[in-house]
């Protein structure tokens, strides 16, 4: 049974909510309980559900929460269909794919101290856990229930334990290198750990662990569980973990905080963010104040239950990357130690984010609802590439250089053209031209491997350089980024030299059979083509899937195909062909393959995302309706709430963001230039709250499941006969009025007037 919150809690509390601006007369005071952490959960190596885990979080935090059902190591950190829990881990992790780092976990043992992460498993059912961003809890079949509320940098955790025997709390520095000491006198746990992919010399965690229940006894293991020594109070190397026994039937609340600045900065935090908390219904409250509130900013009427849940559960995903990486000194102020150079630097840094990923969908959404946020990310950025010499691609916290592109210049080109301008437009370009003019030391997307090829011949060749088409085509998209962001800031000169290179895609496009294709350095085409063949020249897909990489001139795409008629057939075809796959240089099936094949929409591959961004292209060829329909049947067919919620990876919260800015009506098909393409919204009225004090509505009368297709629109009144927003018209406040009925209005947003930006038809500046 859970204890009654303290009065002044429940005062101050209810003080908060009668001033949130999510809780006025007449707004939903608790969007919160819409939210299933376990969303996606149900995944595999094999196939993917979402690859996510019960995140216990606050939006955007520097730690997470979460429970382990997996070995330490295991990028399958949680997984539904397992039925035992080996721990309760501070975790980091942004994909399966990549691991985690800077980890340790906390797991309660009753009777026999047992510290094995085997052996201390303990069994749970589904029934008996509950899965919030602001809550976790579950009951073990050892008896123990285990609590969780989280805060920025720390948590708070409660555990139950039975009476009549032994308690023990058994905490396991995971994977790689720690050092961990009891202070027995101070009923404390504190220590660092040290693990993980991509950690520069001298990076580690440094966690303090107070209890508010004296500890009766402890000791310490290293290597594996292996040796345990009753009463040493420190051990430190490889696997090393420590224990803390309590009094039975002890009821154990646990305050936890870490930095990966200093020690003392970790006490620090752990006062700032949690000592003025006594129970941990303190912490849960406010964590579920401060998420309502996050969530109230975006806030949806007129849709089924289930839709609303998948929303709000999409929107807690969108809301979690990327990682604040700064932490605040005794004054407040914000500083970081760096994961680039080891130093201590003044400002912000984030990290936690693959830009192949998130360029498309979440940081454009980070862009709209938090700018000011997103400001100090490009700042970051730009600090980023001052301390290693290379703008990221992919950061956990280290560089990785993980899958391909240049996509940094993306994220700088969208802020600026948005408005957010906190940052030296001169040194983003300078980097980006370093950026895409040589390799960089860390993976394929740090730097650009084979520039002064594409220099010479206009594309990468196939079999030379690996997913060389793929490359060539977001190259080409980059390279207009950065063309877009000299030419909005007087830099004709990398105007002029990366406006050369952004109708690369050209080069790499077969007349013959209408897809991108691979070619080696002498123009001859890749024998042996089959557009359902996975791999080769293509990163995660087949020709199908890449073909409709060039988010910058769509247009120049729709006239190499033959013209918008051509161009609509072959978007056709994509839901027409069969849901078919050869493995190619995969040699076997992978799991976006599987998924593909389960999504039964043809070669549409939504659970990868190079393809995402397709239905929305029928608005750049004058059938805005097909665009209706195809974004409808994707929200509708492909996500739900459930532990099965996702089609494929939601990669740090890009395929969550596809949804919620698909539900509003909205998609960002390029990133870089200022509008957003309009689609078909999932419910008759969206509300955003934006940071400037602004509303923007969008209304849509007669919304249903069959009412798919746009009869009308207006924008603040006006007819709106075009298939896009701009940014101001977003942030300026406003209402956009949708009609919606059950057939296509033919009519409607087909002049070539009412088309999105393309770089080739473009005539401003």
């Amino acid at each position: 049974m859970t204890p009654p919150s303290p009065p002044r809690v429940v005062a101050c509390l209810l003080a908060a909510l009668a001033l949130s601006p999510a809780t006025r007369a007449g707004e939903p005071r608790d969007l919160v309980r819409h939210v299933n952490t376990l969303q996606g959960t149900n995944s595999r190596f094999e196939l993917t559900r979402g690859n996510t885990y019960p995140t216990c979080a606050l939006p955007f935090g520097m730690h997470t929460w979460t429970p382990q059902t997996g070995h330490n190591g295991d990028g399958w950190k949680y997984q539904y269909h397992r039925d035992q829990i080996r721990g309760f881990q501070q975790a980091h992790q942004c994909s399966s794919w990549s691991n985690d780092y800077a980890v340790f976990s906390l797991m309660p043992v009753v009777g026999e101290l047992v510290v094995d992460e085997n052996a201390r498993a303990s069994r749970f059912r589904h029934d008996d856990e509950v899965g919030k961003p602001h809550y976790y809890r579950v009951t073990l079949e050892n008896g123990v229930e285990v609590e969780i509320s989280p805060t920025v940098r720390g948590a708070m955790l409660r555990f139950r334990f039975p009476p009549d025997q032994p308690a023990h709390l058994v905490l396991d520095g995971y994977l790689g290198r720690s050092k961990i000491r009891v202070d027995d006198d101070q009923d404390r746990l504190v220590g660092w750990v040290r693990n993980g992919r991509n950690q520069p010399r001298g990076f580690v965690n440094h966690f303090l662990v107070q209890f508010d229940t004296p500890v009766e006894s402890y000791g310490a293991w290293r290597g594996g569980a292996k040796g345990v020594s009753p009463g040493q109070a420190e051990s430190s190397g490889n696997k090393a973990g420590a224990y803390v026994t309590f009094a039975p039937g002890s009821v154990v609340q646990a305050k936890v905080a870490s930095s990966y600045v200093s020690a003392e900065q970790a006490a620090l935090t752990l006062d700032r963010e949690l000592g003025r908390y006594d129970q941990l219904e303190e912490v849960k409250e406010a964590a579920a104040e401060v998420w309502n509130q996050h969530l109230a900013k975006l806030t949806v009427e007129g849709g089924p239950t289930e839709r609303l849940e998948t929303f709000y559960s999409c929107y807690f995903r969108a809301s979690l990357f990327p990682r604040k990486f700064y932490e605040r000194d005794a004054e407040g102020e914000a500083y970081y130690r760096s994961p680039y150079d080891g130093e201590v630097h003044r400002g912000y840094l984030y990290t936690d984010t693959g830009l192949w990923d998130t360029f498309r969908a979440q940081m454009p959404l980070n862009a709209l609802l938090y700018p000011q946020m997103h400001g100090r990310y490009m700042q970051a950025l730009l600090a980023a590439h001052r301390q290693c010499g290379w703008l990221p691609s992919w950061s956990f916290p280290g560089e990785a250089g993980s899958m391909i592109g240049n996509h940094a210049i993306s994220l700088l080109a969208d802020a600026w053209a948005k408005g957010i301008r906190t940052f030296d437009p001169a040194e983003a370009l300078a980097a980006y031209d370093h950026e895409s003019s040589h390799k960089g030391p860390w993976g394929p997307a740090n730097g650009r491997g084979g520039a002064d090829v594409i220099e010479r011949i206009g594309y990468l060749p196939y079999p030379e350089f690996r997913e060389a088409t793929a490359k060539t085509l977001e190259y080409a998209y980059d390279d207009f980024c950065g063309y877009w962001l000299a030419k909005q800031t007087g830099d004709e000169e990398l105007a002029e030299k990366f406006a050369k290179r952004m109708y690369n895609y050209r080069h790499v496009f077969d007349g013959q059979t209408g897809f991108m294709r691979g070619r080696d350095a002498e123009g001859g085409w890749a024998p042996n083509f089959d557009p359902i063949e996975w791999g080769g020249p293509y990163t995660e897909g087949s020709a199908w899937h890449w073909v409709w990489s060039v988010f910058h001139d769509p247009h120049g795409l729709g006239e190499l195909l033959g013209g918008d008629d051509a161009f609509v057939e072959k978007l056709d075809a994509v839901f027409a062909a069969p849901a078919e796959f050869k493995p190619g240089t995969y040699g076997a099936p992978i799991h976006e393959m599987r998924e593909m094949v389960l999504g039964q929409m043809g070669q549409y591959a939504h659970g990868n995302q190079p393809i995402q961004h397709m239905p929305y292209l029928y608005c750049y060829a004058g059938q805005p309706w097909k665009t209706q329909r195809w974004v409808r049947e994707v929200m509708q067919k492909l996500y739900n709430a459930t532990e099965d919620g996702y089609p494929g990876d939601e990669d740090q919260g890009q395929t969550s963001s596809w949804f919620v800015q698909s539900a509003l009506g909205f998609y960002s098909v390029c990133p870089g230039v200022d509008q957003y393409v309009l689609g078909s919204p999932a419910f008759e009225k969206a509300t955003l709250r934006l940071e400037n004090g602004k509303r923007f509505v969008v209304e849509a009368p007669g919304n249903s499941a069959e009412n798919v297709y746009i009869q009308a629109a207006t924008l603040n009144g006006a007819p709106l006969d075009r298939n896009y927003l701009t940014h101001d018209e977003i942030v300026q406040g406003g209402v956009l009025r949708l009609e919606m009925g059950p057939q296509p209005n033919l009519d409607r947003g087909v002049g070539v007037d009412a088309r999105p930006f393309s770089v080739s038809t473009a005539d401003r500046p």
